[in-house]
């Protein structure tokens, strides 16, 4: 139902100083976008792997793993399938206007929150 890692989104004391940390990795910046204040986005520079989605805290977030998100193709058939097997906490599908994407959010038997993600800008319409 659910298979590749979309991205994984960290939340950390200084974007700025993890973004030239990311870059230090090999890490290549794709975009910058008002998401959450300013947040960058790193893809590794030889395309194998997750996006990483990076943003300064705020309120009464803490500096670590926000959720990790997985890429899905029809994101309502997997919000559904999700809800018929009793998945905890289901929050979606909805747009995310400064990101391009659509997503459903869920948690696991800990509380730890998951994604499905699909991105707008690749979706054929359907």
């Amino acid at each position: 139902m659910i298979g590749k890692i979309d991205h994984i989104e960290i939340e950390v004391s200084d974007a700025d100083e993890m973004a030239a940390f990311m870059e230090k990795l090999g890490y290549e910046r794709l975009r910058e976008t008002e998401h959450h204040g300013t947040s960058y986005e790193y893809v590794p520079a030889d395309g194998e792997g997750p996006l990483f989605e990076i943003h300064t805290v705020s309120g009464e977030e803490v500096p670590g793993i926000n959720h990790i998100a997985f890429g899905v193709d029809d994101i309502e058939r997997v919000t559904e399938q999700l809800e018929a097997e009793d998945v905890d906490s289901i929050v979606g599908p909805y747009d995310v206007d400064k990101t391009g994407r659509t997503i459903t959010n869920f948690r696991d038997p800990d509380g730890n929150r998951f994604q499905v993600v699909s991105d707008d800008e690749n979706d054929d319409g359907e």
